[in-house]
């Protein structure tokens, strides 16, 4: 028995086959930006056998997180490396890992804002007054110059509220980016104000005095979720689209390079991000990620200028706790999200990946240690920017805007983000043909802005946007301006149906009962004095 043994050792017997990875729970963290596409796309394959778990923390803790190896992946708008203003260099970790695009999108403008109750919906800001705003320069609604951005409405004299991340955030960065590229002399002056000198790059922590009017909050549910609040009339931030079509609330439309007015659809996203530069040098720690320069000045009228990519970073290596079995997970999620999960994109208030980073991310995924090294027929992925010739065919299909949302003396009643009703304009702004309405690609929609109160003439009350009066009096020649009611989506019975109709049965009791009690009474009477008879 032992000669066998001895001879099995010397020819060298086969080793046991390697267990083939399996299906483990794994953790992640970082963008809030990116963290409702996320969610989504982890409660969609849990059918699967697939468990994710994701912390929306912050690109900041996220990179953090990832760095130190106390989660399996990461996800941030930004790269590692960059200098930040506020924050000193984040440096790299030193470990393997790749970034992965896993959605794009637009960073909005979410604002709470009414004129004698009604909520205004069709907001428009040009990029310069939206850096003034958020540095402190512009302070009340009615400013001048967010006046020459809305000739249809008649602004509140009302205090603006800015909400910012108090969290390190990569829509912060992406934002103060923005800033510090197309308005440098505004941002500069207002990073001069917390000690740093010119010039001043992007930073994740936003810089800000609560004694300035700013309102500090954590996290895209904190900035969306406070200016949604009914006592937070005034306040503006800014946020993944996403966030204002969960609150039902509108988006600013931001002025674009073409001189049209836009709001971050996914075809308008779509449009601007042709013009993304791509880090196409695979042998760069920077593979994949972005430089969006040219998004902020595409001349192509349908563009959003705050458009960009989200990035998941990924292992390359068995080390800080990611082993095949966590590979493999993770790497079954990601085939997932870059596939099927991209034709969810737009109706979560995302833009899903053109072709190219597709491919792009499924080669990054095969890197991950315990990925199954299958090719994912793409053609089979149903995503809507993917066309047989390799161009976007979202971005190609693209809506023109209308001409209503053309910078100058018109305005677009037209609703944006989560609140698709109307808000009417003055009669001097409306376009042309619309009889007053919204135009939309020539369709005719909403309420005739005949009705607007804004739109009489006389005083305007400076607080409101509506004609002044004196207390609520009306003096005697003066005209009474009543202030429309939208029953725009409130289709079925409602409470105020029947207390019409109990009202309309009163009246007609108060008609029609007395002669029919009196006709009953003098009956009886009658009938009394025959039975006596």
């Amino acid at each position: 028995m032992c000669a066998v043994a001895a001879v099995a050792v010397l020819v060298g017997a086969a080793p046991p086959a390697a267990a083939a990875p399996k299906l483990v729970q794994i953790n992640g963290a970082g963008s809030t930006w990116s963290a409702n596409a996320i969610d989504n796309w982890r409660r969609n394959v849990q059918q699967r056998g697939i468990f994710v778990n994701y912390a929306s923390t912050g690109s900041s803790d996220g990179r953090a997180q990832f760095r130190s190896g106390t989660v399996d992946f990461g996800v941030s708008e930004i790269p590692y490396g960059l200098k930040d203003a506020f924050g000193g260099v984040d440096t790299r970790p030193n470990r393997g890992f790749a970034y992965m695009p896993i959605v794009a999108g637009g960073t909005s403008f979410m604002y709470n804002l009414k004129i004698g109750g009604r909520r205004v919906t069709n907001l428009r800001l040009s990029g310069e007054v939206v850096a003034k705003i958020f540095t402190g320069e512009i302070k009340r609604w009615n400013d001048g110059e967010i006046k020459a951005d809305n000739p249809g409405i008649n602004l509140p004299a009302r205090a603006i509220r800015p909400v910012v991340r108090q969290d390190g955030s990569g829509t912060s960065a992406q934002f103060t980016l923005w800033m510090s590229k197309q308005y440098p002399s505004i941002w500069n002056a207002y990073c001069k104000k917390f000690g740093k000198p010119a010039p001043c790059g992007l930073t994740s922590n936003y810089p800000f005095r609560a004694s300035d009017g700013f309102i500090g909050q954590s996290g895209s549910t904190g900035v969306s979720g406070y200016v949604a609040q009914d006592n937070a009339e005034g306040a503006i931030t800014y946020v993944e689209y996403s966030y204002a079509i969960n609150a039902r609330f509108p988006v600013v439309k931001l002025l674009n390079q073409a001189g049209y007015y836009t709001e971050p659809t996914a075809s308008n996203v779509a449009v601007a991000l042709t013009k993304a530069r791509i880090n196409e040098n695979k042998s760069s720690a920077d593979y994949l990620t972005q430089i969006l320069d040219d998004v902020y000045r595409s001349s192509d009228k349908r563009t959003y200028p705050l458009s960009s990519y989200s990035y998941m970073l990924i292992p390359h290596k068995v080390e800080l706790g990611v082993d095949e079995n966590k590979g493999y997970t993770l790497s079954s999620f990601a085939y997932y999200f870059l596939c099927e999960g991209q034709q969810q994109a737009d109706v979560l208030g995302y833009s899903p990946l053109p072709i190219n980073l597709v491919k792009a991310g499924m080669e990054q995924v095969k890197k991950i240690p315990g990925a199954p090294t299958k090719d994912i027929n793409i053609a089979g992925c149903n995503n809507p920017t993917f066309s047989p010739d390799g161009t976007n065919t979202l971005a190609r299909n693209a809506a023109q805007p209308s001409e209503c949302d053309k910078k100058g003396s018109r305005q677009n009643p037209a609703g944006t983000g989560g609140a698709r009703q109307d808000t009417p304009v003055v009669a001097a702004a409306r376009c042309a043909g619309s009889g007053g309405t919204s135009t939309t690609g020539g369709a005719t929609t909403g309420p005739s802005a005949s009705a607007n109160p804004t739109a009489s003439a006389g005083a305007i009350d400076p607080d409101t946007g509506l004609p002044a009066g004196d207390g609520g009096g009306v003096a005697d020649g003066e005209q009474v301006a009543a202030v429309p009611v939208s029953l725009d989506g409130e289709g079925g019975w409602k409470l105020r149906h029947t207390m019409m109709l109990l009202a309309a049965l009163l009246f007609v009791g108060l008609v029609l009962g007395p002669p029919f009690l009196a006709h009953a009474l003098r009956g009886r009477r009658d009938g009394d004095q025959r039975g006596r008879s």
